[in-house]
């Protein structure tokens, strides 16, 4: 059997110099390369940010942060700390961070995020190069920082970009404790996990029975120190990821928010349904979720990944990653236990195929920017399958990359209409791809080295110019759809975009440091928009309720986060979301809404009705026997001290 020789012993750099030229064993063109790498990188995902909307739902919840360490710690959504979003806070509390450093605006936001997503290329590098040297290390790199919906979901506020970051923390630390046999390494693995459930919850979760597999069998240690290391790793896990549930559950619920998104204002529920089992079995607690998905990312199924709207943000390097993957664990099929290579080839493909099978048959909720979570398995797939294949079976990896560029090629023929760079990029592959294949068949039976090279380098051209040409139009093409954020051409299946005032929109008026301020419509439809009923929350009428506010805590009462979170950015004060994100949370009560009034703490409320988007009709009902109708906005209305009975 053919066995690839692993990559020389890493040395110690010798002095600062080596940040640039990398370790003397390496190839000269390495270290450049990985900076190049690097550099396309931040390019990407840090070009034009002013010109970012984000998703306001969490930009609002940044703002409220800065504005009070209550409302920064539960995450919640208003200063006021009535309710917070349905996701834990840690990546609002990275973005938070930076806005009271820097101050409250678009590159303050998106700064973090950039960073990040630059932080994930270089760990990803840092591990293939490991294992498998420093070129599946750079197309590794390469790869990832190609990914098309990665470029767009780092260009956001939405947590999937620290997501990936701690969760490839997680990765590295795993694979030193595999190395090493040693505890601690396990330990911190297990905390990065935590921190990343701490992010986005049961997502984090999905690499662990790869993680688990991996130390298990691969770990240079006894089988009895690995399930004891195991046992005390699963435990900093349970614990680093429990911490802030915990806090949380014993504040009692009258000295906190309402946990945004759960049934029973438990975190605990919120971890279990909304963001558990609801976005995998599309349960009735998961909110929102449009029955099964398909008005985000397609149906359910196995071909999800491949179909109109997800194809273009994903695919690219699927058929060449399962094809490195299958033959990667047949050249390493008899090598010892704790066989490095093999041990990254089961992390890596556990990685993708959880990744895969998860979104691919989820029947709840889903967004295309989930996929970015897949992304760094595929990348390491075809960066390992790049040098591995060429030591297995003549065929494999021109077939390999045959399949993958024939799929690119389709591709970008579904949109070729959509522009010049599209079809620029389809002749590309289409040429690249076949002086690819032919030069690798052509050079193994001629025994020519240096012809492989150059349909190497082809290859990396007819797999990478399609993804390259949707990255490059996701940063350089100003998107105001912060909530559903892809690259390329539009397919038509995404929803939502984050309400009508940009990200950019300094609050209180005005713009921010980082540019113009993006806005949805004119200024007579304001923050809200159109609501149920005929509702308009206009400019003119934040202005009146700022000029009326007398006092009170909370600007406005309205249904739903979309509503609450654009007039907090306007009008840079705290508006309670009584319904959280689809209007049917029951965060406010009608007793509570007594109080709140009686109280000074709030004077007005908006009714509206529309399905799922409408007032609790015990609430509206109540209001409307006794508040007072402003006359000149219609379903606002006003209520003191003196309407509580």
């Amino acid at each position: 059997m053919t066995t690839l020789a692993p990559p020389s012993a890493p040395v110690r750099n010798a002095g600062p110099r080596r940040l640039f030229t990398g370790p003397p064993q390496d190839p000269r063109w390495a270290r450049p390369a990985f900076w190049a790498v690097l550099v396309l990188a931040a390019a990407l995902y840090a070009w034009n940010l002013s010109s970012v909307t984000g998703n306001t739902f969490y930009n609002a919840a940044v703002y409220s942060g800065t504005q009070s360490w209550k409302a920064f710690f539960f995450g919640a959504l208003d200063a006021g700390s009535f309710i917070t979003v349905d996701k834990p806070p840690f990546a609002l509390w990275v973005m938070g961070l930076s806005a009271r450093v820097f101050g409250y605006g678009t590159w303050q936001l998106l700064l973090p995020m950039a960073a990040v997503g630059v932080g994930s290329v270089a760990l990803l590098y840092r591990m293939v190069k490991r294992d498998f040297g420093v070129v599946a290390a750079t197309i590794a790199a390469l790869a990832l920082t190609l990914t098309p919906i990665t470029v767009a979901i780092t260009r956001d506020t939405n947590p999937d970009p620290v997501l990936v970051f701690l969760m490839l923390l997680g990765a590295a630390a795993l694979m030193k404790a595999v190395r090493t046999g040693r505890l601690m390494p396990l330990v911190w693995s297990g905390v990065a996990i935590g921190f990343a459930f701490n992010t986005k919850m049961m997502q984090a979760y999905v690499v662990l029975p790869a993680f688990f597999l991996v130390y298990l069998w691969a770990a240079h240690a006894s089988l009895g120190r690995r399930i004891r290391n195991l046992a005390v790793g699963t435990v900093a896990l349970v614990v680093s990821s429990a911490w802030w549930m915990v806090v949380v559950d014993l504040v009692p619920a009258s000295q906190r928010p309402y946990i945004g998104g759960s049934t029973d204002n438990t975190v605990w529920d919120l971890v279990i349904g909304y963001n558990g089992f609801g976005r995998i079995f599309g349960a009735s607690s998961s909110v929102g979720s449009q029955g099964n998905g398909a008005s985000f990312g397609g149906e359910a199924g196995l071909y999800r990944m491949f179909n109109e709207i997800m194809g273009g943000q994903i695919s690219w390097l699927i058929p060449f990653a399962l094809v490195a993957l299958v033959g990667g664990l047949a050249l390493r099929g008899r090598a010892p236990r704790t066989d490095a290579q093999r041990a990254a080839l089961v992390l890596w493909g556990g990685w993708f195929v959880l990744h895969y099978l998860t979104f691919a048959l989820a029947e709840g909720t889903f967004h295309p920017y989930y996929v970015t979570a897949m992304a760094p398995g595929v990348a390491a797939l075809a960066g390992i399958g790049g040098v591995m294949l060429e030591w297995g079976r003549g065929w494999v990896l021109p077939g390999a990359v045959a399949a993958s560029a024939a799929w690119a090629v389709v591709l970008l023929e579904r949109v070729s209409g959509s522009g010049t760079l599209y079809t620029v990029a389809e002749v590309v592959v289409g040429v690249a791809g076949a002086v690819a294949v032919v030069g690798l068949v052509a050079g193994r039976f001629l025994k020519r080295r240096r012809l492989i090279g150059v349909a190497a380098l082809a290859a990396a051209v007819a797999l990478l110019a399609g993804p390259a040409a949707y990255s490059v139009s996701a940063a350089t093409t100003a998107s105001t759809n912060g909530t559903n954020p892809t690259a390329g051409p539009s397919t038509g299946g995404g929803m939502g975009g984050g309400g009508a005032m940009g990200g950019g929109q300094r609050p209180g008026g005005g713009t921010s440091s980082g540019g113009a301020a993006k806005t949805a419509g004119s200024a007579k439809t304001g923050a809200g928009g159109q609501m149920g009923g005929g509702t308009q929350v206009t400019s003119e009428m934040i202005t009146y309720l700022k000029k009326n506010q007398d006092g009170a805590t909370w600007l406005v009462a309205v249904a739903t986060d979309q509503t609450a979170s654009s007039i907090i950015l306007e009008s840079g004060e705290p508006v309670i979301s009584m319904g959280g994100w689809s209007g049917t949370d029951e965060a406010m009560t009608l007793a509570k809404l007594k109080a709140l009034v009686k109280s000074g703490e709030l004077h007005y409320l908006v009714i509206s009705g529309d399905g799922g988007q409408s007032t609790n009709t015990e609430i509206a009902t109540w209001v409307k026997k006794n508040g007072t109708a402003v006359s000149d906005y219609s379903g606002l209305y006003r209520l003191d001290a003196s309407d509580v009975g």
